[in-house]
């Protein structure tokens, strides 16, 4: 079990599969959610890539420490995560808060990143966005993870996949197996103290860049990515018809061949690049 320590003493949890002398992907998953929920995607990414995925703080097998939490402290996490695992420049991919620190990540270490894929995400939180993450928040404590998953699943999971994932408790249902409530709201706290300081500095990146949207998805609606496109210079948005905010599980296969794709593309340019 592979673990790195942040600036401020936090343990947190890693995993590192696939091709070892592939080229590097960080995965950087959302709000509450540990580093299975890309199970589908780092079993796509074994025989070219190596896949680091990390559990943020707060998830999984990482501490999860009263906080306050910052997603500028977890861009940090992430670049402890790279530190430990020995990855100079990997590909980050990032979906939802994940996509959040990994716009953090690319503009505070540019260095780092090699190209950006930023999947049912945005760059400033909207006022009903923000009202509703407080109140999934408010819920986890006052009644506990479980109920708190019912509420958002429906945000969550598209309408054709709502009855086939609900059995399983759907993309959100790890949030109710004894994981503690402080947790989840620090991590909702980290996203709703995010001033939207650095969506002027979006024009910074200049790596590739894949932004991901599914045309159903209501909690990171489609215009959410298209300003993302808009004001990172070198990025391409693709949206995939049918998707809602669990694209990744709902629609893999569509997503990883996407990702893919994308990623054979970046690592030639970064190759490039590299040699230039």
């Amino acid at each position: 079990m592979s673990y790195a320590t942040a600036d401020d003493g936090v343990r947190l949890h890693y995993s590192v599969t696939g091709r070892r002398s592939g080229p590097p992907v960080l995965l950087i998953q959302g709000l509450g959610a540990d580093k299975h929920l890309w199970d589908l995607q780092r079993l796509a990414l074994a025989w070219t890539h190596q896949t680091i995925a990390m559990d943020n703080r707060g998830a999984g097998r990482s501490d999860k420490p009263r906080g306050p939490y910052s997603l500028t402290q977890m861009a940090r996490d992430a670049v402890a995560v790279l530190d430990a695992a020995g990855v100079e420049q990997a590909h980050v991919v990032g979906a939802s808060m994940g996509g959040a620190i990994a716009q953090i990540l690319a503009i505070t270490h540019p260095e780092r990143v090699r190209s950006l894929t930023l999947t049912c995400t945005s760059c400033r939180n909207h006022p009903w966005r923000a009202e509703l993450l407080a109140g999934w928040a408010a819920t986890a404590r006052g009644s506990g993870l479980g109920r708190m998953t019912n509420e958002a699943a429906r945000w969550v999971i598209g309408p054709r996949s709502f009855r086939r994932l609900m059995p399983a408790v759907g993309w959100l249902g790890p949030l109710a197996l004894g994981r503690p409530r402080h947790a989840f709201a620090a991590q909702v706290e980290a996203i709703l103290a995010a001033d939207g300081s650095l969506i002027d500095r979006l024009g910074e990146i200049d790596v590739p860049t894949l932004v991901v949207a599914g045309n159903q998805d209501i909690l990171t609606p489609r215009g959410d990515s298209e300003e993302l496109a808009e004001r990172i210079p070198t990025a391409e948005l693709v949206v995939i018809s049918g998707a809602a905010h669990g694209l990744m599980i709902e629609h893999a296969t569509t997503y990883n061949r996407v990702l893919l794709d994308f990623l054979r593309r970046a690592e030639r340019a970064w190759q490039a690049r590299a040699a230039a």
